[in-house]
Parts: C-alpha cells; structure tokens; sequence
C-alpha cells in the first residue's frame, strides 16, 4: 500500500509517499481502509521538528514516520475481540493518541478510537470533524462554560478549523461573537455568522478596550496578562493550542490570575473523540457544517501541508485518500 512519511525534519519537501507494508489489525483494532484524512497542527509541528515533537519522536531524525490523526473511511477488517465494528461500516475518528497513521491508503487504529459515521456525512466531511470539533466542543463548553451565560465571546484564529466549529456552536447560544483572523477570512466569518470581525495584522485585540466573557484561543501568542487586560471580571480565557512556551505559561499563571484578578486562564487538555456523538447530531440537524479547503488529491499531500503552513486555508484542509 501507499503511504506519507518524512524522514527528515523539514517542510513539505521532506513529504514522500512510499510503498509500505499493509497492516494487520491486532486485538482490540481496526483495519480502516482510509477514504480522507486532514491536517493539524499536530502533522505540521512533527514534520517541522518542533522541540517537544523531537523530544518524543527522536532529536535529530524521527524515529516513527507516520502522520496523520484525523481519518475517514471503510472498515476492511477487524481483529480479536472487537464486536462493535464489522467489514464495510463507515467509521471516522482521531488517532492523535493512537499512533497517528491517517495518510495511507489503510491504518490499523484502535476501535475505541472510532466511531460510526453519520451517512449523510460525506467521507471528505467526517475527516474535517474529529480533532477541530472536539477542541471547540471541549473548549467552548466543557472548559468555556458558553451555557452558563458568557454572551460577549472572542475567538482568535477563527478561520481555522477549530474556529469554524466553535463560531457556529456559539451562534447557538444567543452569543455575540468576535472573531479574529487574516483579512482573506473575514468574509468566511461573516456569512457564519460572526457579529464582529478583526484583522490580526491591522489591529491587536488586546488594545482595543472592548472586553469580553469568554475568549477561545487556538493562537496562543501572547502573555496572560494581555489577555486578562480584556477579560470581564469574572471572565474566562481558554488556550486550545499555539506557542508551546505561552500555553505554558497560561498554565503556570492560572491560578495566580484567579486568586487576584477574578479572571480565569484556562489551558484544555483534549478528549480525542468524547463528543463526537453530539457533533454528529449536530451535523444531521443542520446545525454545524464542516469548512473544507480542498479536498487535495493525495498525490498532491505536500501542496496540502504547503496551504497548511501558509495559514491562510480556511476550515480544514482535506486530502482524499482513495
């Protein structure tokens, strides 16, 4: 079978599509014979050699090839043990705590990290969902709170993947949404129903006074303190990923902020797959409606992970498989 690997860290150029070994489902797993798949950060950041990605998938060369997390496709078989899956079931899911693998024409991946997919969900669709929608879930709700009455609601980086669901599931909420990206996006936004809209590269929200109940940030490149500078009291900010030494230092001044600002910072840890129930209603009702860029063919992966790194894709970028 075919499929992505790197051997080196790099951009897209390390990018190779080889003949691997085809694999055999262990107990406890599925052979998925992989239909799409999309890019994260996750994929962008091991190819690139960020520090932490080096530190688990070897220093100067990475020890294991595989890449992709989000996976769409058709059960080929199944291994001891696994009852809830059979030959031909349409499944979609997150392998980002499996082993990664998604970019291959089959991927053996636990079954817990599966679900069935919806048959009104095209497989290009189901690949866009399980690792954006489940950051947005989780960060708008679980950690957000968006119910318990946060109306005044900022999200930076909007136009990507995560920033696409979460707008739509705050519209839900009688919520007025600030969304903030790249000019090219801000039209995207608009028609998503985002109330407000803001250039990054012309202005910094962070000065421009208004303030806000809740701000979902998938960027993550600033201080907490600028983030808290527009916070409402009581209000809280929640980092779903960016720079590695900002989330950090959200964890680490958290509860500092807390205790004498009466604002929260808020660092989510993601449960691959936990909602993907709930956003699969959601989609069937119409309510949620994955944004894709491409799809790409898979022959053209590295034009993919290119429009990836340029930041200006807007949704998910989608490769078809097969």
């Amino acid at each position: 079978m075919r499929g992505l690997a790197f051997d080196r860290y790099g951009n897209a150029d390390v990018l190779a599509i080889e003949e691997v070994g085809k694999p055999v489902p262990k107990e406890g797993q599925v052979l998925v014979k992989v239909r799409a798949a999309s890019i994260n950060d996750w994929d962008v950041a091991r190819v690139g050699g960020e520090i932490t990605n080096r530190m688990m998938n070897g220093y100067s060369r990475p020890r294991s090839k595989r890449l992709g997390c989000d996976v769409a496709g058709t059960v080929e078989a199944v291994g001891a043990g696994v009852s809830e899956f059979a030959a031909g079931d349409e499944v979609y899911g997150d392998l980002c705590m499996a082993g990664f693998g998604a970019f291959a024409e089959y991927v053996a991946a636990p079954a817990s990290a599966l679900a069935p997919k919806p048959p009104t969900m095209s497989f290009e669709q189901a690949a866009a969902i399980p690792h954006a929608a489940m950051l947005a879930v989780q960060g708008l709700i679980d950690v957000g709170d968006v119910a318990a009455g946060r109306r005044q609601i900022l999200l930076n980086g909007a136009g990507g993947g995560m920033g696409t669901f979460a707008l739509q599931l705050a519209k839900q909420h009688e919520t007025e949404v600030t969304c903030v990206d790249s000019a090219s996006k801000l039209g995207m936004l608009r028609e998503l129903g985002a109330d407000h809209v803001i250039d990054y590269e012309r202005e910094d929200f962070t000065r421009r006074g208004e303030q806000y109940d809740l701000i979902l940030d998938a960027k993550t490149t600033r201080s907490p303190f600028d983030y808290v500078r527009v916070l409402r009291p009581g209000g809280m900010y929640a980092t779903v990923g960016g720079r590695l030494w900002r989330v950090i230092q959200a964890w680490l001044l958290g509860g500092l902020i807390a205790r004498f600002r009466n604002r929260q910072i808020r660092v989510l840890v993601l449960k691959p797959n936990k909602d993907l129930a709930f956003v699969a209603a959601e989609f069937e009702a119409g309510h949620l409606v994955p944004i894709i860029d491409g799809p790409f063919p898979f022959d053209d992966i590295a034009g993919a992970f290119r429009r990836f790194a340029s930041a200006q894709h807007k949704g998910k970028v989608v490769v078809q498989i097969g």
